[in-house]
């Protein structure tokens, strides 16, 4: 039962994945929005495989430095184009194409996300072994676990439909796109300085 716990608190605590959800939804493209849940919940569930198979066999924490910094460098393209983007009041096409989060941006923003490495290292090296949770299980326990990781986006980005119906002026729609980009520049440079503190350690 901690495991879950301790993966629903940091998952579901805002962070540059659950900003995008979020902005998904303000923007009108919450439904448009699902491969990007996919890609998060797939990402996380491919990073437990991984940890809780070998360890830290295959990516010692002296590597989380340079995943930091990537996921910054990525964080930063994404945040620009949800500044750079204008949102109709209605959605225009134009608007609708450039705001869509896919699979892949899910999956990598997901995948260089420093705080899904706070909640996969933790679970598959300590609470794995201590819990007992071997063989299948660890398929098992981790599918359940990414399952709400994909959920966590979701449910800002249904909060943030629900709040962008009740927009009426579409200055206050971009101003809010703005608002989410600041919002994810601030989280990339957290990523920043977790690279810079990582690599000063070691």
């Amino acid at each position: 039962m901690e495991i879950f716990l301790y993966a629903v608190s940091v998952m579901y605590s805002p962070g540059p994945v659950n900003f995008m959800g979020l902005n998904a939804g303000l923007t009108g493209n919450f439904k448009k929005t699902v491969g990007f849940f996919i890609g998060v919940g797939f990402a996380m569930f491919t990073l437990f495989l991984l940890f809780g198979y070998t360890g830290e066999a295959v990516i010692s924490h002296r590597y989380l430095p340079y995943i930091a910094l990537a996921g910054a460098i990525y964080t930063f393209y994404l945040a620009l184009k949800m500044m750079t983007s204008y949102v109709g009041i209605n959605g225009s096409k134009e608007a609708t194409r450039r705001n869509n989060l896919t699979f892949w941006n899910g999956f990598f923003i997901q995948a260089l996300n420093p705080k899904g490495m706070l909640v996969v290292l933790p679970i598959t090296t300590v609470m794995y072994p201590s819990s007992h949770i071997t063989g299948s299980m660890i398929l098992t326990v981790s599918a359940l676990i990414s399952v709400g990781g994909a959920g966590a986006p979701g449910i800002y980005s249904f909060i943030g439909s629900v709040l962008g119906e009740r927009i009426t002026n579409e200055k206050w729609f971009n101003r809010l796109n703005r608002l989410m980009g600041l919002m994810l520049i601030s989280a990339g440079v957290f990523m920043a300085y977790d690279f810079l503190i990582g690599v000063n350690l070691m």
